[in-house]
């Protein structure tokens, strides 16, 4: 497993990882796109993702704006 920096090629992978959770379920999962991460990985704050086998398994998105997680 390793850990770095999320990128904006990465918001594919991160979606897939938001819409699959258990817990804070989107209503609809349209209403965090594809543009919004672009705005908190590149504007707002910067993420971190987690991969393992080169695959996307976990996240985390920081907003400085906000001041939240």
């Amino acid at each position: 497993m390793i850990f770095r920096e999320a990128l904006t090629n990465d918001i594919k992978q991160i979606q897939v990882v938001r819409n699959a959770v258990k817990e804070n379920v989107l209503s609809n999962l349209g209403l965090v796109t594809d543009k919004d991460c672009v705005e908190y990985l590149t504007l707002r704050g910067k993420g971190w993702v987690c991969e393992a086998d080169g695959t996307i398994v976990a996240f985390a998105i920081a907003d400085l704006i906000d001041n939240n997680i």
